[in-house]
This record gives structure tokens, C-alpha cells and sequence, in this order.
């Protein structure tokens, strides 16, 4: 293919370097004269594992050149590549203002192209930019709409600082966010034959991907760094203790845990993290990201609470309300919490579980229940009908299989909650709301 590359920083010379050696004819192009001279002279602006040998050797091949030319670049490739710096503000937003330079200028030079072209973001870039930034600017300078004869997609670039050569070989992911069939055909074509997962999206999804990744990691890192200085204080090697954490692929290391939805609650997950933390109080250890978990957890109950009232409907039922599906442990249910909230605030609420058996709550479970809410008793019907009868608006607590029958049985007055992802809402002739979704 014939690609251009505009910004000759770390992502566009990883990128240039890479494509060309994967056969593609590459065009860098930079305001910078210093990088387009150094390109074009053989040699890499960045240090960079490998960059330095495939830029040499594919210059040398004639597969790789560069210019400060907007023109010359676009006119000599089917798809550009944007690789330009995205840097935080004062305030940490970012500064896209080399994307939309770049992007005007793409497009002034469109304004002269008969050809279909390809305007792909690679740099890192928020949920917006490409309809709100980039496409705007495009339009602007080219005088054509999107579709007539050009097309937008987000890319982005998941390489690391001193393994980016192996990272675009070997990728996690390629992650394709797209609207257009011939832009999406050229970008599977210019990755064809990388390993991993091909994913095909919609733009701004795409370009949420990165930040999720990048906050994930940060987030372990934090994670890592609280727990080891929490071993330091317990005489524990924190290392050998994460080695034990890694031993569980199942919960630990996994996607488990990892999908959007409500609260957490039990026995467990509430009392554990209350005594972790008091004992990092206890040993003078600071631990805000473990501090925080409880917080983050109160405030996804105040949410949907404050989602629920929004719809000005006091008749409210509830498919569930123990903490997990399969199980009749009401203990720091946050369902049970976000029941209690909405009684308080006058609303007249009836649950379906048939998980949950009053005759057969005992112990601890039967004594937080009547504690937390004592007339719960007079909340419970014993059938879905019933609920859904006595019900303006329905909140789906979990995928359990007795529940997927809800959206049969509500009619296109009623609204639905979804707190689990129900697998057969497409049917439901109400109206639907998910939680995070």
C-alpha cells in the first residue's frame, strides 16, 4: 500500500519503519526539516530498539522516504496516518491542536484529489476527536463531506518505549474504529498477517480503548506498589506474596471481575478491603487507591439511585436483591442498599427472588436482612408476574435464567433497569436502560 505518516515523533517513526519493512511504500511527513532530513538520510530521529537498522535499511530499498510537504505526501498515498503529539494542558486535558493543523492542511490538500483517501488517527486521542476535531477540519479545508472522497478512522497504536519494534509485530490487538467500508478494507489490509485479535469498531470506542489500557495498567501499578508497602509493614516479601496472587488465573489475572455493572457486596469483598485498609491505618501506611475502593463502590449505588428517581415513577420492582446471582446471601447487598434508599424516598417496591426464602434465612444472613430492613417481608411476591404487574419501572439484578423471561412479560409502558446485561433485551418492547451501557 501506499501510506503516509504525518508526525515523525516515536508512534509515526515506529510506524514508518515498521510498515515499510512489512513491504508498504511509506512517505513521513513532518514540519520538522531536521527529521525529514534525518530520515531521508538513513537515520532515526528517536532512539528506539531496531528503529534505527529498519529505517536505514528500508530508505536504502527506496520503501521508506519522507517530506515536509502536506501535498506531496497526500498525493503519494492512499491512506495517512496521523501520529502527531497530543499533549496535556495545564488543566490535563489535551491539546489537539497539531491534530486539527494537520487534519486542515490534510484537507486542503484533498480539496485537489480525485482519489478516495484514508485519514486514520493514530495518536492517542479521547471519545470525540475524530467527529468533533478531525472530520469538521477535514471538511473545512477539503470543501467535500465525509464519504464523498475521503474516509475517517481511529487506530490506535498500543507500543511500548523500548520494545515498540516487537510491539507492532506481535500485537495484543489491532483495534480497526470505522464507518466506511474502504477505509476499513485498507486498514485489514495493512495489518494483514499480524498475529493476535482483530477487532473491528465504531470510532469512539476506538478511541476510548487506549486510555482503558493504559488506566488499567496504571492502576496495577498503584495496586502493586500499596500492597507491597503494606507487606513492608507486615514483615511479608511482597514478591512472594503477588507470585501466590498470580497462581490464580481464574479470578486474579483474568478478565473476572472486569465488566461494567453495580456495586460489589457480601460477606467478603466489603469486610476485606474495610480491614486491609484499617490495617494500613494501624501500621502508619498510606494506601489511597485502597482507600478509595469503598467510595468508588457507595458512589455507583448513589448513581443508579439517582438513575432510578429520574424517571418519576414510584412503582419499582426488583428481579433479585442478593448480592451475586445464585446465591440467597443478603449481606452488604448493595441492592438491598439502593431498596432501603428508595423506600426512604417514598417509592413502593415489590421483589421477585427465588433465591431468597425467608423460612430459610438463618444466622447471620436472616439477622443482617432484618436489621438492614425489617419490613422486608412485606416487599417480597412470590412470582415474576406479580412483580412485573405491580411494576412501572423493572431492575434486573443478575442473568440469572428465571429472569430472562422479564422482557416477555413488560409491555412498552414499563421501563427496564439493567444492572446484568440481559442477554435477549432486543425484544423488549418497553423502555430500555442499561447502567453503564
Amino acid at each position: 500500500m501506499k501510506v503516509s505518516i504525518f508526525g515523525l515523533g516515536y508512534v509515526g517513526t515506529v510506524c514508518a519503519a515498521c510498515l515499510a519493512e512489512r513491504g508498504h511504500d511509506v512517505i513521513g511527513c513532518d514540519v520538522s526539516e531536521a527529521k525529514v532530513d534525518l530520515i531521508n538520510s538513513g537515520r532515526s530521529p528517536i532512539i528506539e530498539k531496531d528503529v534505527g537498522e529498519l529505517v536505514a535499511a528500508n530508505v536504502a530499498s527506496g520503501r521508506l522516504k519522507a517530506s515536509s510537504s502536506t501535498e506531496e505526501a497526500v498525493m503519494n498515498s492512499d491512506l495517512s496516518l496521523l501520529c502527531v503529539g497530543t499533549p496535556s494542558r495545564p488543566n490535563g486535558s489535551l491539546d489537539l491542536s497539531a491534530v486539527q493543523a494537520v487534519s486542515r492542511q490534510i484537507g486542503s490538500s484533498l480539496s485537489r484529489k480525485a482519489d478516495y483517501h484514508s485519514v486514520v488517527v493514530r495518536s492517542t486521542v479521547l471519545p470525540g476527536t475524530l467527529s468533533d476535531i478531525v472530520i469538521p477540519a477535514l471538511q473545512a479545508t477539503a470543501s467535500r463531506k465525509l464519504g464523498e472522497t475521503f474516509g475517517v478512522a481511529s487506530n490506535p497504536e498500543f507500543m511500548r518505549e523500548g520494545s515498540a519494534v516487537a510491539d507492532f509485530n506481535n500485537p495484543a490487538k489491532t483495534v480497526i474504529g470505522v464507518d466506511d467500508e474502504i477505509t476499513r478494507d485498507r486498514l485489514l489490509e495493512l495489518y494483514a498477517g499480524l498475529p493476535g485479535r482483530v477487532v473491528v469498531t465504531e470510532p469512539r470506542l476506538a478511541e476510548l480503548v487506549k486510555y482503558t489500557d493504559n488506566t488499567w495498567h496504571a492502576l496495577k501499578v498503584a495496586f502493586g506498589n500499596e500492597i507491597g508497602n503494606i507487606c513492608k509493614a507486615a514483615g511479608v516479601d511482597s514478591h512472594e506474596l503477588m507470585e501466590v496472587f498470580f497462581a490464580d488465573t481464574k479470578l486474579n489475572i483474568s478478565n473476572a471481575y472486569l465488566l461494567p455493572g453495580f456495586a460489589f457486596g457480601g460477606s467478603c469483598l466489603p469486610k476485606d478491603v474495610r480491614a486491609i485498609n484499617a490495617y494500613a491505618i494501624q501500621n502508619d501506611v498510606e494506601a489511597p487507591l485502597l482507600k478509595s475502593l469503598l467510595p468508588s463502590n457507595k458512589q455507583q449505588v448513589e448513581r443508579a439511585l439517582d438513575r432510578l428517581l429520574s424517571y418519576g415513577k414510584r412503582k419499582i420492582g426488583f428481579l433479585g436483591f442478593s448480592f451475586k446471582a445464585g446465591t440467597d446471601d443478603l449481606r452488604e447487598s448493595p441492592y438491598l442498599e439502593l431498596i432501603e434508599r428508595l423506600v426512604g424516598k417514598g417509592c413502593d417496591i415489590r421483589i421477585f427472588d427465588p433465591n431468597v426464602s425467608l423460612a430459610k434465612l438463618m444466622g447471620a444472613n436472616k439477622t443482617y436482612l432484618m436489621n438492614a430492613i425489617p419490613h422486608v417481608t412485606q416487599l417480597m411476591v412470590p412470582s415474576l408476574d406479580e412483580m412485573v404487574m405491580h411494576s412501572d419501572v423493572v431492575v434486573a439484578t443478575s442473568r440469572s435464567p428465571e429472569y430472562e423471561t422479564v422482557v416477555d412479560k413488560m409491555n412498552a409502558d414499563q421501563t427496564l433497569l439493567d444492572m446484568a446485561r440481559l442477554p435477549n433485551t432486543n425484544r423488549f418492547a418497553g423502555t430500555y436502560d442499561g447502567i453503564n451501557w
